[in-house]
């Protein structure tokens, strides 16, 4: 629940000029509009699980959209039943959205690509909950090669220039190599990595899947103190959420979705700096760059 200034979840991804918002807690679209991120440049929403403070400020934001007049299509990425709350709430409220809604059923326990673009995919990352729970995992695909504009010749031309981005020679009509494409460009930019694992016991099991990833967001709601009651209600400690980060090889671990009995985040942070250094509280307003 909000507790000392902290709000439910949702974080805002942005990955090659597209906007994602990632689980809707209440509050949400107050938060997008105190941070200045426009909810409208928003077509896709993942909803990890149908816990309360994880979708509440949905409606709250589709309502906002319709109000605005936005008409583009919004694709929304839930387990089952999100649906039957949205379409209940339409109802009884004797509305209907100027945009077209567009649902997106996610499979309970399974692995899958769930949206592919020309620059990234999403693929979801089967948690352990009481309820189906999906977390979510971003890879950009391999960018274009880049091209070393001192060494282009003066007669090349479009076709050719997309070749050598594709990572392909130039060649004349009878095969023979003109211009070898690596010493005309220059490697591809990184491509880069985000996993979201929202509420979930400790699990290795999703060690392989997100093997190597440059940012990891791990739940982290109990101290190791209270680690019979992150069992309990199938939550994670934040010692757990680093061995995590360390058995998969992160770059960098992002820990938050903490109980409201902490009062102060100091400790959580300790405990998985001292597993994992390279750990940070994902709180309200910070932004997380991973850098090509």
């Amino acid at each position: 629940m909000p507790a000392y200034g902290r709000f439910p979840s949702s974080q805002l991804v942005e990955i090659q000029n597209q906007f994602i918002l990632i689980d809707c807690g209440e509050g949400t679209q107050m938060q997008l509009s105190r941070y200045g991120s426009n909810l409208h440049r928003i077509n896709h929403i993942f909803i990890s699980h149908l816990h309360g403070d994880h979708f509440l400020g949905l409606l709250g934001l589709l309502f906002t959209m319709h109000l605005n007049h936005r008409t583009t299509d919004l694709h929304l990425y839930s387990h089952e039943g999100l649906n039957e709350i949205i379409i209940t709430q339409l109802k009884y409220s004797n509305s209907a959205l100027r945009f077209k809604l567009i649902m997106h059923l996610l499979s309970p326990g399974k692995q899958e690509i769930i949206l592919d673009t020309k620059h990234f995919t999403v693929e979801t990352i089967p948690l352990v909950h009481k309820i189906d729970c999906s977390g979510f995992l971003f890879r950009e695909k391999t960018k274009p090669r880049r091209i070393d504009k001192n060494k282009i010749p003066e007669n090349i031309t479009l076709l050719q220039l997309a070749s050598l981005k594709a990572g392909a020679d130039i060649v004349d009509d009878s095969g023979k190599v003109l211009y070898n494409n690596e010493e005309l460009t220059f490697a591809p930019r990184k491509s880069r990595s985000f996993a979201y694992c929202s509420d979930t016991a400790y699990h290795e099991g999703i060690i392989e899947q997100i093997k190597g990833v440059d940012l990891l967001y791990h739940e982290a709601t109990f101290m190791e103190e209270e680690k019979d009651k992150a069992v309990e209600t199938m939550h994670s400690t934040a010692v757990q959420a680093a061995r995590i980060a360390t058995l998969a090889n992160s770059s960098k671990l992002l820990i938050g979705h903490f109980s409201a009995r902490y009062r102060e985040l100091d400790a959580l942070l300790f405990e998985a700096k001292a597993v994992f250094p390279n750990t940070f509280l994902a709180i309200e307003g910070e932004s997380f760059v991973i850098e090509e």
